[in-house]
């Protein structure tokens, strides 16, 4: 298993993906349209020429994540793109998917993500929950389904290595800053399956996290699962008491952990983006939806 620092931004140690060594490789995450370049690279740095990428694989389709798919899946012909079942048309049509960023990150969205080329159809596969992808004799990615962060998202546990791939679900620990934060971006952040998925993933018994954001953690699984968990509902907890009063919720969440710690959080993981997650949540909760 090898991991590739994607360099969203040019920014090193913020955005990872994994070559998953084997007779049938595949890689983790393809990071953003900006990071192409340095995925080829890396790739090729390891011996993987244009027809031996077996697949593709995304926890899901955030630019972060997934931008690169359409390039890579040009580079690559052989190569099966996997995805989840929710997040497999924004793939095929990305129109939406970039529309939507275009209006968050404005002028930005090229210099920092870029776009998402689309992917035909037929080279992509959803997986469905406890499905796997071979990568070898008795080597297989096993996905998970684990929304909360968002609808279309899954993990991967590798039966090898025992390393599970968390995507965004366990949050952001940046190797520069160290604190475990939350990921609740809009607009389908869900405190309840989010702790689900992060309990899914405890079941599992990993040997290691590997966080998109960023690489394996050293510390034991069980131990940042449950500070993820306790993460997630002491920042549910003060956005839920400030909305309850009608206060401003990025207010009381920045005044309670911490304004943003860099530029690039403050862009990746947010105070405001997480705030506007969560007040969501709380609102669709308040309407019952």
């Amino acid at each position: 298993m090898h991991q590739i620092d994607t360099l969203l931004g040019g920014w090193e140690r913020v955005t990872a993906g994994w070559l998953v060594a084997g007779p049938a490789p595949v890689l983790v995450e393809t990071g953003s349209q900006t990071s192409v370049p340095m995925v080829l690279d890396a790739l090729a740095g390891l011996g993987v020429g244009p027809e031996d990428l077996a697949g593709i694989v995304v926890t899901h389709i955030h630019l972060d994540h997934a931008g690169g798919v359409g390039d890579l899946a040009r580079a690559f012909p052989g190569a099966t793109v996997y995805v989840h079942p929710a997040g497999a048309r924004h793939l095929v049509d990305p129109s939406r998917l970039v529309a939507s960023a275009a209006r968050v990150f404005g002028d930005i969205l090229d210099s920092l993500y870029g776009r998402l080329d689309p992917t035909p159809v037929e080279r992509i596969v959803a997986l469905e929950d406890g499905e796997g992808i071979p990568v070898g004799p008795g080597r297989t990615l096993t996905a998970i389904h684990s929304p909360g962060h968002a609808s279309h998202h899954l993990a991967l546990h590798d039966s090898e290595s025992g390393v599970l791939f968390a995507g965004d679900a366990a949050g952001v620990r940046l190797p520069d800053i160290g604190v475990l934060r939350p990921a609740t971006p809009p607009p389908e952040f869900d405190l309840d399956l989010a702790i689900r998925s992060l309990h899914l993933f405890a079941a599992r018994r990993p040997s290691a996290l590997a966080l998109a954001h960023f690489g394996v953690l050293d510390a034991d699984p069980a131990d940042v699962l449950g500070e993820a968990e306790d993460v997630l509902r002491a920042w549910a907890a003060v956005a839920e008491a400030a909305w309850s009063r009608g206060d401003d919720v990025a207010g009381a969440l920045a005044g309670a952990f911490g304004a943003d710690p860099s530029e690039t959080m403050a862009i990746l993981n947010g105070v405001h983006s997480n705030a506007a997650g969560l007040k969501r949540w709380l609102d669709k909760r308040a309407a019952g939806a």
